[in-house]
């Protein structure tokens, strides 16, 4: 046995022990939607966890022992800090004597629909040169195949360290889904890839600790093209649902009873639902990882492309339904009062990345509308591409009659939306929100 075997052998023992014995510890980078909750299940299943980030305000926050994330409670979040299993800081110098590194940082899309993997590049600028023997680095930010051989690699092995003997590299699709009561970080089966087999192995074993199943894979590249197989098959499959209310619309059917009924059939579908765009960090951004890769490989990924271009429509159609609706009434879109009801991307979060309401409500105040919001989960919105800062108007029946026309974007469970139908001359419903309703003075619309 060559003596970089037996090398690779011993530090991989040596770590697997320490996590065993739970002295092993973890650092995670960025806390956001996917660090914080990961952060947590770690320090539940009785590891040291230092949480690393760049955001005063996210680290303010912690330090008070407040919640930013809806998955992680406040007093989930305490209980972490009062037990010194859990504490968050802006210094990378910790990494030194950490035994594990998960980076768990943005990766949007540039204007040009290019990935943008700065914030991958940045972690990789603070860690490569704190890296040291027995150390596990994964990958959890979303990227096209080949991200973590071709980009972390060469970086993290310039100290002259070695993958899979000396440290230990690997990609982990996060799939956390906001706001899912069902499942969570330690039940939603985790794949994992490594760079050698020494390095799936050992960040299997790490992850085991935490989550009821892992599923290894032969390779991090592998992992990476995992993770967009399951948000592609979304988004084209949205893509195509959105196509079939087009038409729908054209054959003057609905197309809520159209997929309800086909949904009866117990094999060979599976209902996806039409909406007015997608949102989130996953489908509206990953594809596209996938499709910039293969132009880089003379391939056009049609499936992909004419999905992304079918889903961004939809903001663009529901302003026309918005405008046919108030022109039967006589009314001009311009000076129009318009409610958009929901501004998080998906019901019951607080959750507004990529969130189709932001578009339409830029394209409303184009046009000339005066646009204001209502959602329970999101009290105030940021200035941005969709206007001004606001705040979320009051829900009641004198309040809506303030207003001209309303648009349900993000159908949250809990909200009357009798009292809408009753209250506002124009409903535009893109979610099948009012299915349950009486039909009042409103001109109802359905997608």
């Amino acid at each position: 046995m060559s003596a970089k075997s037996d090398r690779s052998r011993s530090a991989a023992a040596a770590l697997i022990e320490r996590i065993d014995s739970r002295r092993a510890q973890i650092g995670i980078v960025g806390l956001g939607y996917v660090g914080l909750p990961l952060a947590l299940e770690f320090a539940r299943n009785g590891f040291r966890v230092h949480g690393i980030d760049v955001d005063t305000r996210k680290l303010a926050a912690l330090g008070k022992g407040r919640s930013y994330v809806q998955d992680v409670s406040s007093i989930d979040l305490r209980s972490a800090i009062e037990s010194g299993r859990f504490s968050a800081t802006a210094a990378f110098e910790i990494i030194r004597k950490l035994d594990a590194v998960i980076v768990c940082v943005p990766t949007p899309l540039r204007k040009t629909r290019d990935p943008d993997i700065s914030y991958i590049v940045a972690a990789l600028d603070e860690i490569a040169p704190r890296v040291h023997t027995g150390l596990l680095i994964v990958l959890e930010s979303t990227s096209y195949p080949g991200t973590t051989e071709e980009i972390l690699l060469p970086g993290l092995q310039e100290g002259g360290f070695r993958a899979g003997t000396d440290f230990f590299l690997a990609f982990s699709p996060e799939r956390v889904d906001p706001g899912n009561a069902l499942f969570g970080i330690r039940n939603t089966p985790k794949v994992v890839g490594g760079i050698t087999p020494a390095c799936g192995r050992v960040a299997a074993h790490l992850y085991q600790q935490a989550v009821e199943r892992v599923v290894p894979v032969s390779s991090a590249r592998a992992a990476e093209m995992i993770k967009l197989l399951e948000n592609t098959f979304r988004s084209v499959n949205i893509g195509l649902v959105n196509e079939i209310a087009l038409i729908c619309d054209r054959l003057k059917l609905d197309v809520w009873e159209i997929i309800g009924a086909a949904a009866t059939k117990p094999f060979g579908f599976m209902p996806f639902y039409p909406g007015p765009g997608l949102g989130g960090h996953c489908i509206p951004i990953d594809p596209h990882y996938l499709s910039w890769k293969l132009r880089t490989l003379d391939y056009q990924a049609r499936f992909i492309e004419l999905a992304a271009e079918v889903n961004g429509q939809m903001p663009h159609y529901v302003l026309s339904k918005i405008v046919d609706s108030l022109n039967v009434r006589r009314k001009a879109l311009r000076g129009s009062r318009i409610l958009v009801m929901g501004v998080a991307y998906k019901r019951d979060t607080n959750d507004t990345r990529e969130s189709p309401a932001l578009d339409l409500m830029r394209l409303l105040r184009e046009r000339g509308a005066i646009v204001r919001y209502y959602d329970p989960y999101v009290p105030e919105l940021a200035a941005g591409a969709h206007g001004p800062a606001e705040e979320s108007v009051s829900f009641s029946p004198s309040a809506l009659r303030r207003f001209d026309g309303s648009v349900i974007v993000t159908d949250h469970s809990g909200v009357d939306y009798q009292v809408l139908v009753d209250g506002v001359p124009v409903v535009i419903d893109t979610r099948n929100a009012t299915r349950h309703v009486r039909r009042g003075r409103s001109k109802l619309v359905k997608l």
